[in-house]
C-alpha cells in the first residue's frame, strides 16, 4: 500500500469510526527527523530480498530478476480500453509503490524509424553543443563523461515536431506516467549517451531528495522523506540494443520500500550490497523501462569497444510540485536587500530570505547553469545570505538576481 511511504499504518486506523478515533499519540508512526545513521541494514537487506510472484503481475509477460516485463502491443490495446486501461495501470502503481518499483515494455516505441530518427536529431544536438562548448555537468558522474542533452523534450521538439508528436505519442509513455502521478503531470527528458567505455554512476536515489547532499535531506521531517518518491517517475527509453555489456541502468529491485534509503543508501555497507545484488535488465531498441525514484539505481559502464549506449531519460513530475501563485522573487530579493543590511540577527534574516527568495534551485536551464561541483546549482536565497553576510552592494547583487533569471530561462 502507498500508505507504507509514511507510516507503518495499522489497518486498524482504516477500520470503523471507533478505531479511527485513536489519538496521535496512539498511532505507530516514524521519529520526525532521521539521520545519516537512520536505518537497519538487515531490515534492509529483508525487504530487496523479496521476490516478485507472477501472480500479483497478471498483466505482465514475464518477471526476469523479480522485474515485470509488459508487451508493448498489449499496452497499445489496453489504452483505447476504459477497464483494461485503469486496471493495468493500478497493476503498474501497485508495482511502483508495493512491489519491484521497476517495470519493462517491450517495444514501448515499436516504430523504429521513428527513434532513429530521434537519435540524428540528438547526434546533431550533441555534436552542435559541443562545438558550441554548452552542457558539461553531471549529477552523478564526472563532467564531460558522457554525452548529455539537457532539456532534450524542448530541444527535440523544437528541432523536428513532426518526429516529436510521433515520438511521444506513446500510450506506454502516457499510462506509465499517469499510473504513478495521476492526470497533469509534467515531462521532462534528458538524453545521455555513454560512449565505449564510459564509467558506471554512483548508485543513488532520484530527484527530489536524492539531488541534496545528507545534510540537507536531513533537515527535511521523515513525512517528507516518504512524499518526495511519489513526486517523480523516472524513465528511459533504449534508442540502440543495449546488452548487458554495454551498461544499461544497474537497478536493485524492492529498495523503494526502505524508509530511509535517501540517508543510508551512501552508507558503505549499502553500496557494497548494491554491488553484489543489482540487477542489470539488456534492453532492446524501442524498450522502455520505467521505476520509482527512491529506487536504489545508477548507470552501468559500457564496457564495449564500439557501441555508444544512448537512452532519452525521462522525468516525469506530479503537477502538484507547484504554488498556487506566481510570485517575482527576484523583485522581492532586490527590494529587501537594503532592510536586511540594517544589522539584525542572521537568524531572523534567514527567516526572511526563506519567505522571500528562492530556496529551491529547480527547474533550471542545466545547459546554462550545470550542477558543477554538486548534485545542484546555487539558489537565489543563497546568493542573497552571501550578499548580506559579505556585504554586498545593490550592483552586484541586481547583477547576480539577473544572471541567475538568464541561467534558469530556456
Amino acid at each position: 500500500m502507498i500508505y507504507n511511504y509514511f507510516y507503518q499504518v495499522d489497518a486498524r486506523i482504516l477500520g470503523d469510526e471507533e478505531d479511527t478515533a485513536m489519538t496521535l499519540q496512539e498511532r505507530p508512526s516514524r521519529p520526525v527527523w532521521i539521520t545519516q545513521d537512520s536505518g537497519d541494514f538487515e531490515h534492509f537487506k529483508t525487504l530487496v530480498s523479496q521476490r516478485t510472484q507472477p501472480s500479483s503481475v497478471p498483466n505482465a509477460a514475464m518477471v526476469v530478476e523479480n522485474v515485470p516485463v509488459y508487451e508493448g502491443t498489449k499496452v497499445d490495446a489496453a489504452a483505447n480500453n476504459p477497464e483494461a486501461r485503469k486496471a493495468l495501470m493500478a497493476e503498474w502503481a501497485q508495482v511502483f509503490s508495493d512491489g519491484a518499483g521497476i517495470i519493462v515494455v517491450k517495444q514501448a516505441l515499436p516504430d523504429h524509424a521513428v527513434i532513429d530518427e530521434a537519435s540524428e536529431v540528438f547526434d546533431r544536438i550533441i555534436e552542435r553543443e559541443k562545438t558550441e562548448n554548452q552542457g558539461g555537468g553531471d549529477h552523478f558522474a564526472k563532467p564531460g563523461a558522457n554525452d548529455r542533452i539537457w532539456n532534450s523534450l524542448e530541444k527535440h521538439c523544437l528541432t523536428d515536431p513532426a518526429n516529436f508528436a510521433a515520438y511521444y505519442s506513446s500510450h506506454t509513455l502516457a499510462m506509465a506516467s499517469e499510473a504513478w502521478l495521476g492526470p497533469a503531470y509534467q515531462m521532462t527528458a534528458q538524453v545521455n549517451r555513454v560512449n565505449p567505455g564510459g564509467a558506471a554512476q554512483k548508485p543513488h536515489r532520484d530527484y527530489h531528495l536524492g539531488f541534496m547532499p545528507e545534510a540537507r535531506m536531513a533537515q527535511y521531517p521523515s513525512h517528507i522523506h516518504g512524499v518526495s518518491p511519489l513526486l517523480t517517475l523516472q524513465g528511459a527509453v533504449a534508442h540502440c540494443d543495449m546488452p548487458v555489456e554495454t551498461g544499461p541502468t544497474l537497478l536493485l529491485p524492492f529498495s523503494q520500500q526502505f524508509f530511509e534509503g535517501y540517508l543510508a543508501f551512501n552508507r558503505p555497507e549499502y553500496q557494497a550490497y548494491f554491488a553484489e545484488n543489482h540487477v542489470q535488465l539488456p534492453l532492446e531498441k524501442g524498450d522502455a523501462v520505467f521505476f520509482n525514484p527512491a529506487v536504489m539505481h545508477g548507470a552501468g559502464h559500457n564496457k564495449t569497444t564500439d557501441v555508444k549506449r544512448l537512452v532519452n531519460l525521462l522525468q516525469v513530475s506530479s503537477a502538484f510540485g507547484r504554488a498556487m501563485e506566481s510570485v517575482n522573487r527576484t523583485a522581492m530579493s532586490k527590494a529587501v536587500f537594503p532592510a536586511l543590511q540594517q544589522g539584525a540577527d542572521m537568524l531572523n534574516i534567514a527567516n526572511v530570505i526563506a519567505a522571500t527568495a528562492e530556496g529551491y534551485p529547480f527547474p533550471t536551464n542545466l545547459d546554462r547553469n550545470p550542477p558543477i561541483g554538486g548534485l545542484a546549482p546555487k539558489t537565489q536565497a543563497e546568493y542573497l545570505i552571501e550578499a548580506v553576510q559579505d556585504g554586498w552592494d545593490f550592483a552586484k547583487l541586481s547583477e547576480t538576481l539577473d544572471a541567475l533569471e538568464f541561467k534558469n530561462a530556456t
